[in-house]
């Protein structure tokens, strides 16, 4: 389009981003300490800058214009410059050489190259020289925006809505998750159209999945560092762009392909959660670059040192930190939710770093204006929140203290079970906490069980399979010596390190994944799964893989099938779990009598048949509980009955466990028992008195004679 006759016309200060209209395209950016904001304007391409037009209007913070276009014309890509004071150490970085990105652009254009000349300064690591402004055009080397229209048939699409008790979680990486896929075309592997391929919503849908937990999906870039070393930031957490679907992930158009993807997992039942980063941004420490918000507001947008404005507050580990106290931050985060969810029907949000959420005053706050924000806004009202609860500043890990609406990703649980698997010391009475929903955690602020976001394994750390096959990282394809991830991993690798051909420890192995997965799937509160576990994906012991996007990370469908007993396994337990409300209650399990008055919620049991007295509990050679259910399945009347008996013996030695009464029948039947798995006894009877032998490192599930005959008939291979 030749825009040299274009004259910008006053428009509105509201909403913010590129509004396209009938008559043209509204324009609005926060600035306040601008002098002068400019639109510039590309070709479709987004290499070619045709004008500059200077925003006419300013409404207390906000500049804006109004651009006419010709009927039907609507492909506008655009950018921002900022002039205004550019001086360090007062936070103040306006440099008119830089282009910006629109915080609120929804698509993106043009190409993103790493140069220099995307420094709003030239950088010092002497705080006694001040930084010098860099008069470098970066137009060739930034992203540009583009103006889209929404539209799409969205049909009969309506959210799942699954309640958080129902609820099972699977996090998955769109490119990862589908890119050997054998069954997706090879064009749409890796991509919005692969993970909404009917054989994977499929997949989903008969494993038991009610929610996909995406890894970040907005547009993001790597660090210049990564790319550097020619790797590249693969789980996304670097993000530049809110409101867009990362173009990597897409064919031709993200928006589109992004919205289809949603609608085919809501059309099989299943919910969309995004991983989103609202911490801190790619443009990083005082040495990043100009991009997007700190060339619009440094001091709104990012936390900054108060004692020298030119350094920033570094509570990510990525060198800036978002201002929350800032009113603006806060509107460009929920705005950028609501978008989410009104516009591309997503379900629910897991919060990266969320204690940087919450930060007012240098500490965390339950009552911080953004959660208040959050929770005033009817749009975000009903959709899922979770916190990862923690950051890297001071007073940081928050598990537990989050609001109401919220739950959380449950890093003791984590902990506590690959712990007790491992046979660690006296572990019994944290074993007990984590099962029965973490109540320590969520009851003192009246939440329930479902506000715990249980897990063995996700993308940070060992996969669930590598916990048992590695006692140490093997991090050397990251290229930093083998010094990033964690070192605390709690995993045991069974007596050989890595890759074996040991018949004995493949068992062994293979049992304590079962192990592992039996103990999430039956615990209070909410599972979550990482996407592979179910079949024992491995990352060669690599628990860092941020930054490896090849086969360390990408599924193995081939795995898939040479361990189909092991997700038949899951999908047992996703069945057990949706057949027994006892498993998945709103209330914390605590020992109390029922309502029959007889029989309690829950029953700790000794091997020798009795229940756990304080003795027991502390005794630091315990490596074997049992766990007795009550009431866990419901008549076709609606009344409570039937019982489960969860045995696990994390110890060397085989153990025989007393059973106590069943409630009837005076027998219990075998379901599962993970060193038996291939074996034809299940659902074998055993008297009450006698004793069920477990084998060292595995558990077992036993039901009586009031729990269905699907349940009591045992798991089977097929």
């Amino acid at each position: 389009m030749d825009y040299s006759n274009v004259t910008l016309q006053p428009g509105s200060p509201e909403p913010l981003g590129a509004t396209l209209t009938a008559e043209g395209v509204n324009f609005a950016v926060y600035s306040s300490g601008a002098a002068k904001v400019e639109l510039c304007l590309f070709d479709a391409d987004g290499g070619t800058e045709l004008t500059r037009l200077p925003l006419p209007e300013r409404t207390e913070n906000v500049w804006h214009g109004f651009l006419p276009l010709p009927h039907g014309v609507a492909d506008v890509v655009y950018g921002f410059r900022a002039y205004g004071p550019f001086d360090a150490t007062y936070g103040l970085r306006y440099n008119g050489a830089k282009l910006l990105l629109d915080p609120y652009a929804r698509a993106l254009a043009g190409k993103f190259e790493w140069d220099d000349a995307l420094l709003g300064s030239i950088p010092s690591d002497d705080a006694s020289i001040p930084e010098t402004l860099s008069s470098v055009d970066s137009a060739p080397f930034n992203y540009k925006a583009r103006v889209i229209d929404n539209g799409f048939d969205w049909g009969e699409d309506r959210p799942p809505a699954t309640p958080w008790r129902d609820t099972v979680i699977y996090e998955a990486h769109v490119k990862g998750f589908t890119k050997l896929h054998p069954r997706v075309p090879e064009q749409e592997r890796g991509t919005y159209l692969g993970l909404a391929h009917p054989e994977v919503v499929s997949y989903l849908k008969h494993l038991g999945i009610t929610a996909v937990e995406l890894l970040p999906v907005q547009a993001f870039v790597p660090e210049r560092f990564l790319a550097a070393k020619h790797l590249v930031n693969y789980w996304g957490y670097s993000s530049l762009a809110w409101f867009v679907p990362s173009p990597q992930y897409s064919l031709a158009d993200p928006v589109r392909e992004f919205k289809s993807m949603v609608k085919a997992l809501h059309a099989a039942g299943i919910e969309v959660i995004l991983d989103v980063v609202f911490n801190h941004t790619v443009e990083g420490s005082e040495h990043g670059p100009t991009l997007s918000l700190r060339g619009f507001d440094n001091t709104a947008y990012y936390k900054l040192e108060p004692t020298n404005l030119r350094y920033y507050v570094n509570r990510s580990g990525t060198g800036n930190t978002l201002g929350m106290e800032h009113a603006a931050t806060r509107q460009l985060i929920i705005d950028c939710l609501k978008y989410w969810v009104e516009e591309m029907h997503v379900d629910g949000f897991r919060f990266d770093l969320a204690a940087v959420l919450g930060r007012e005053g240098g500490r965390f706050r339950t009552d911080a204006a953004f959660f208040k924000q959050v929770a005033a806004e009817p749009t975000l009202r009903y959709v899922k929140l979770i916190a990862e609860p923690w950051d890297i500043g001071p007073g940081g890990y928050q598990l537990g203290h989050f609001p109401a609406q919220w739950a959380e990703w449950n890093d003791l649980y984590r902990d506590t079970m690959r712990s007790f698997w491992r046979s660690n010391p006296g572990i019994l009475g944290n074993f007990a906490e984590r099962f029965a929903g973490s109540s320590d955690l969520f009851r003192n602020s009246g939440r329930r069980p479902t506000a715990s976001i249980n897990y063995a394994a996700c993308h940070d750390g060992f996969t669930l399979y590598d916990t048992t096959a590695y006692d140490e990282k093997h991090n050397e394809a990251n290229l930093e010596d083998n010094r990033d991830g964690h070192n605390h991993n709690l995993s045991w690798n069974c007596g050989i390190e890595g890759p074996t051909d040991d018949e004995s420890v493949v068992e062994l192995r293979e049992r304590q994944v079962r192990n592992l997965l039996a103990t999430v799937l039956l615990s209070q509160g909410v599972p979550m799964l990482q996407a592979g576990d179910e079949f024992g994906r491995t990352q060669q012991g690599n628990n860092n893989a941020y930054c490896q996007d090849n086969e360390i990370s990408w599924v193995d469908w081939d795995l898939a099938a040479r361990r189909s007993w092991l997700i038949t396994f899951v999908r047992q337990l996703l069945t057990l779990r949706r057949q027994a409300p006892g498993l998945r209650r709103d209330t914390f399990l605590k020992g109390a009598r029922q309502v029959d008055r007889e029989h309690k919620d829950v029953s700790w049991r000794h091997p020798l048949g009795h229940e756990l007295t304080a003795g027991d509990w502390h005794a630091q050679d315990a490596r074997a509980i049992g766990v007795l259910i009550g009431q866990a399945f419901t008549d076709p009347h609606g009344t409570p009955n039937g019982h489960l008996l969860f045995l696990c013996n994390a110890g060397d030695q085989p153990v025989d466990f007393k059973l106590p009464a069943p409630v009837t029948n005076a027998v219990w039947q075998i379901v599962f028992d993970t060193a038996r798995w291939r074996a034809n006894d299940l659902g074998n009877r055993i008297a009450a008195g006698d004793n069920c032998v477990l084998a060292p490192h595995s558990c077992a599930l036993l039901a009586d004679g009031d729990a269905p005959l699907s349940v009591r008939a045992g798991f089977s291979l097929s």
